[in-house]
């Protein structure tokens, strides 16, 4: 695979549920229609978003041959396949290579907060399945950041392709930037940093936003990775608001509420995670009236 492919708009979607808790294929479908006419560059399940925890082995297997096959070469799949076990994240990017992903989302392994020669052996011998890598640091969730060091000896590593960056720290994103050898990228890990991020070099996003209005946001980064600024801002400040309320609550909740108020999915969960407080839901609602023309457009244009 091409490692320049790893750019702009990556959409981490949701994984839809019916009501009988089982994965809704007619609704992964249709999201992955209106991603696909919304022209993201990138499709990521399986991550955080996509409520992996909660998800089969078995149910993996299905769910991403599914997204693979549906996708057919239209954008590029990049499977989540961490774990805080890496043996568990050595078979998952086994079987994501064999399925035929682009790519493999790796997380820091979360919980037992290994050192950063632990860091770097666990994305070595991942790496070594023959997929490229991106890694992701996600302090929020992990409770280990993985600093601009640790990350620069990473990415010497064969495979080892991308990282998105969750940390919202700003000097280590640029430090990983400035520093990062030919054909590794930092993509914002963060919706709301996106466009400053690219604008410091960073070469594009996996996003939770995008998920409810992939055209705007895409057209947002392709402005950004043009360097056409002030149209990039313009659309950064239309969509802030809607970037902001996507994580009122545990993600993937908001996008879950808003996708579901769209009519593109339903809304529902698998425990832990349970659905909006009503005062969240009504936040969400706003926000999607804030933007209602674009929302609107942009369900046409997947008609």
């Amino acid at each position: 695979m091409n490692q320049k492919k790893i750019r702009g708009t990556g959409t981490a979607i949701v994984t839809p549920f019916t009501s009988h808790g089982e994965i809704d294929y007619e609704a992964v479908r249709g999201l992955l229609d209106y991603q696909l006419s919304g022209g993201v560059e990138m499709i990521v399940p399986l991550g955080s978003t996509g409520e992996n925890p909660t998800v089969s082995s078995a149910e993996r297997t299905k769910f991403l041959r599914y997204v693979i096959e549906y996708v057919a070469g239209r954008a590029i799949v990049i499977a989540g396949t961490g774990s805080n076990d890496t043996r568990s994240s050595i078979a998952m990017t086994r079987e994501a290579y064999d399925l035929g992903a682009d790519a493999a989302l790796v997380v820091t392994p979360y919980y037992n907060k290994p050192t950063p020669n632990g860091l770097f052996e666990h994305f070595k011998v991942v790496a070594e399945v023959g997929l490229p890598v991106v890694m992701y640091n996600v302090p929020g969730r992990t409770g280990l950041n993985m600093n601009a060091e640790t990350t620069l000896r990473c990415a010497e590593i064969p495979n080892v392709v991308a990282i998105k960056e969750a940390s919202a720290n700003l000097a280590q994103c640029m430090e990983i930037i400035k520093n990062s050898p030919h054909g590794f990228h930092l993509l914002s890990g963060e919706d709301n940093l996106t466009v400053p991020l690219i604008s410091l070099g960073a070469k594009g996003v996996i996003s939770v936003t995008s998920n409810v209005v992939p055209n705007e946001f895409s057209r947002m980064v392709r402005f950004a990775l043009g360097s056409q600024f002030e149209e990039a801002k313009a659309i950064h400040y239309e969509l802030f608001d809607l970037m902001e309320i996507m994580f009122i609550e545990s993600n993937p909740g908001p996008v879950k509420a808003a996708l579901s108020m769209m009519g593109i999915i339903s809304e529902n969960y698998r425990l832990p995670l349970v659905p909006l407080r009503e005062e969240s839901r009504k936040k969400v609602r706003e926000a999607l009236l804030q933007i209602e023309s674009v929302v609107v457009e942009e369900m046409a244009e997947n008609r």
